[in-house]
This record gives C-alpha cells, structure tokens and sequence, in this order.
C-alpha cells in the first residue's frame, strides 16, 4: 500500500471537473470510491465557480462516507401530482440556510402530507405540503400545521431548536 511505502498524505481531486452540477457528479464518481476504501487523506473538489460551492460540495462528499460530523443533512422528494405547494423555493433557501449549520441533523422538505412525513420519518424535523399550509413533523411524527406564509420562517426557529439541542 502507498501508505506503508510513503509516509506524505495523499490529496486527492479532479483539477477540470466544470461547473457545479458536473463538477459535482465527476468528484463523486472519481472520489467516492477512494473515499469508500479509506484512501486519501485531504481531498480537492474544483469548480468553475465562487470557491465556496468547492466547499459545500467538498463537505457533502465527505458527509456520505461519514467523514465528516456537524454537517446538516437536507432531503426532499422529487414531487408527484399530490404536491398543493411550491417546494422547490422553500428546499432551496432551507439549503442555503443549512451551509451555516453546524449539528448533526437532517431536515426533509416533502412535497405532499399523504407520503410526506412517513417517507422521511429518519429526519430529525421536517415539512410536508399541502394546501395553504404545511405539517410540521420530527421522526415523522407531525407536531403542527404552518400557515404557507409562515413555512420558511417556522422552520428555520425549529431547526435553530434543535440545533441548540443536539450541541449541548
């Protein structure tokens, strides 16, 4: 093995990768696997762009393989004909507002209240749409309903919550 051989670190990292959404597919084609086999010991994720998207890419990558601790996890549905609202907004900023989280925790953004809060009962707080309204629901229990106007608002105090929580 390398490391028994030569004791430097070992960088990994695609220097060409592309923009965003392609530099994100070719790191974690290319490194996932090294990272999967314990293979490397600092990693570069390259994009065309602000170098902080480096950073939140470099970060996901490494929360997959749990290398990583106080990393938000976001997940969200990809909508069906049952969605009564309009998710993708509200997935987007609470994705922006994770990237200054830092607390082991996942938080689901679903689109319908019928598979929602079941679907993603392993997040730790999570919404689920319906009309003019969503549920609130932790471990896919539901606590409350959010009036619309309200959803981003009322979700970022609970993840703040728990955040303080978690970190205690």
């Amino acid at each position: 093995m390398a490391a028994e051989r030569y004791p430097y670190p070992l960088h990994l990292g695609i220097t060409e990768a592309g923009t965003y959404n392609i530099s994100a597919i070719k790191s974690s084609a290319a490194l996932g696997p090294l990272l999967y086999q314990g293979i490397g010991d600092t990693i570069r994720i390259s994009v065309s762009s602000d170098p902080v998207e480096e950073l939140k890419i470099g970060k996901q990558l490494l929360k997959c393989f749990n290398l990583i601790d106080k990393v938000p996890n976001l997940i969200s549905c990809p909508t069906c004909g049952r969605i009564q609202y309009d998710m993708l907004p509200i997935a987007y900023q609470i994705e922006q507002y994770l990237n200054n989280i830092h607390a082991d925790i996942t938080v689901a953004i679903m689109g319908c209240a019928v598979n929602g809060p079941q679907e993603a009962s392993r997040a730790d707080i999570g919404i689920a749409g319906g009309k003019n309204e969503a549920l609130l629901f932790k471990k896919g229990q539901i606590i409350r309903k959010i009036p619309q106007k309200e959803i981003y608002e009322q979700l970022v105090l609970e993840i703040n919550k728990l955040v303080k929580e978690k970190n205690q």
